[in-house]
């Protein structure tokens, strides 16, 4: 399905006008907005986006095997519709948002790797198309206060002087689409956001550089429901977050060098059973922390975003319910390493989760370890706007914590295409 949309809308992008054809790859989009649907549509408030994202990855070396299903394609899309509901119902600072996503294929964890963390972000299995966010949301006090309700994603928060923040959100680490590709260096482990679905969220601006976040949201949800049934049963159990943090801008000869820090602490009302007996426990709760910061900066040009930036993020949880109780993760992304080659980005990142004795993840038979560790580095190359290619290195310690495998070196390279 993923190859189809892809051939569809490049031939119908080839069948456009002669000079658009020439152009093709000044546009900002492969089809230049849906054939120009996107500029009919923009003064009424509304913008579609579709978007593909195809992953190869081979498990060359380690892990559970190099040679049954150790090599696979994985691929993902998204549709997304954007409202303006002032220029559509004259609501002041109100907008309306609408995500379906499809992908196909888990990955090669499963078979090849045993990775606990998941070496494909991205791999979510086969679907066709579901709606996967749905949701309305409000400002006020010239945007210092925003109130979110829906269908939502709790990972993809709210924006602090351009940064992303509100929850466990990173500038150089939260996307597996164009940043890292390995789970753990996408969101913090340790916080058991559950999938998309029924919640509330909302961001307060208190100072210039200081915001507060909170959410809550259904514990139950499954992403590829509606999300009324979980969250209104009997037993609904919900999850709740709160954060709070600091944007801070440092100066420097070449202009500002945004940073953000943030803290929080969340609350899993899912029942959970202790590792140490048949009790089960309610009311899980952990902490984290995040922050990311710009360190240097190629030129002042405005809104250029050339340089070298690092990010840490740390978290724990109960190891009485958890299979993770503690995590750190660090590395750094710089755009425009190469002359002539401004918008291509360099990162690297490490990451460890460490298991409790009694987790699932420590297998129990004497070669249990009691850790995963990641090193991940990519090169996302800007062939144009549209169109990205980024290879891709894993190397994985102790992959699922199992001390009978050996480490694991996985090799892959992603497509991105915004249509």
């Amino acid at each position: 399905m993923l190859l189809g949309l892809i051939v569809m809308f490049a031939i119908g992008s080839l069948c456009a006008a002669q000079d658009e054809v020439q152009n093709i790859w000044e546009r900002d989009t492969l089809t230049g907005g849906f054939f120009g649907i996107n500029d009919k549509i923009a003064a009424d408030g509304l913008k579609l986006e579709l978007g593909a994202t195809q992953i190869y990855q081979q498990n060359v070396r380690g892990g559970l095997s190099t040679h049954r299903r150790a090599g696979r394609f994985s691929g993902s899309y998204e549709l997304s519709l954007s409202a303006n509901m002032q220029k559509l119902f004259s609501i002041e600072g109100g907008s309306f948002y609408m995500l379906a996503e499809g992908s196909y294929s888990e990955g090669i964890d499963a078979p090849a790797v045993g990775s606990f963390f998941g070496v494909n972000g991205d791999a979510a299995g086969d679907r066709a198309m579901d709606i996967t966010e749905l949701w309305y949301e409000q400002s006020a006090f010239d945007g210092n206060l925003r109130l979110r309700a829906g269908k939502i994603n709790l990972t993809c928060g709210f924006e602090h002087h351009s940064c992303p923040v509100a929850f466990d959100c990173s500038t150089y680490a939260n996307d597996e689409t164009s940043q890292f590709l390995n789970a753990v260096l996408v969101n913090n482990p340790t916080i058991p956001f559950p999938e998309n679905g029924l919640g509330v969220a909302g961001y307060l601006r208190l100072f210039d550089n200081w915001y507060i976040s909170a959410a809550a949201a259904d514990a139950d949800s499954d992403a590829r429901t509606s999300g009324f049934k979980t969250a209104f049963d009997e037993g609904r159990d919900f999850f709740y977050i709160f954060e709070t943090g600091l944007t801070p801008e440092f100066s420097s000869a070449k202009g500002p060098l945004r940073g953000a820090y943030r803290l929080g602490v969340w609350a899993d009302g899912r029942e959970k059973q202790k590792f140490s007996n048949s009790n089960n426990r309610r009311d899980d709760t952990g902490f984290y922390t995040a922050c990311d910061q710009m360190i240097w900066k190629e030129n002042d040009e405005p809104g250029d975003e050339q340089g070298l930036g690092v990010f840490f993020r740390y978290g724990w949880a109960n190891g009485k319910v958890d299979d993770i109780t503690n995590f750190w993760s660090a590395g750094f992304q710089y755009q425009g390493l190469f002359e002539g080659r401004d918008d291509d980005v360099f990162g690297f990142g490490i990451a460890q989760g460490v298991f409790t004795e009694q987790s699932g993840a420590n297998d129990g038979d004497g070669y249990g370890c009691d850790n995963e560790t990641v090193f991940e580095t990519y090169y996302n190359i800007a062939i144009a706007s549209w169109l990205n290619v980024s290879p891709d290195i894993q190397y994985v310690i102790n992959p699922g914590g199992n001390g009978a495998s050996k480490d694991a070196v996985v090799l892959g390279a992603r497509v991105q295409i915004a249509f």
